[in-house]
């Protein structure tokens, strides 16, 4: 009985061996394809530098967005032309200051 165990441990183990050699070739497979798909592919360098590269992409396409909004409010709802390009004007002079408040990173 104690044999038979024996044998069929041996069997079991055996079995485990090949289908960790298999997964460990399946592994190295795989990385050494993607080892080689980072080399091929050409990456673009990081230019992101200076002061918008604080920010993300959606974050700055939020802020030209909402300028552009109240752009079109300040254009379609105040009458006046000469109101209406100090009111621009004001909006240009105080979005760096919102954009910092709104998006500061300090929390």
């Amino acid at each position: 009985m104690s044999k038979e165990r024996a044998r069929r441990r041996a069997v079991r183990q055996a079995e485990a061996e090949r289908e960790r050699a298999r997964r460990a070739r399946k592994v190295a497979r795989r990385e050494r394809r993607r080892a080689l798909l980072r080399r091929l592919t050409p990456r673009l360098p990081d230019r992101r530098t200076g002061r918008l590269a604080r920010h993300s992409r959606g974050e700055r396409a939020g802020v030209v967005v909402l300028s552009l909004a109240a752009l079109a409010a300040i254009w379609l709802l105040v009458d006046p032309l000469a109101l209406r390009l100090m009111l621009i004007v004001l909006m240009l002079l105080v979005l760096p200051a919102v954009v910092v408040i709104a998006l500061g990173r300090r929390t």
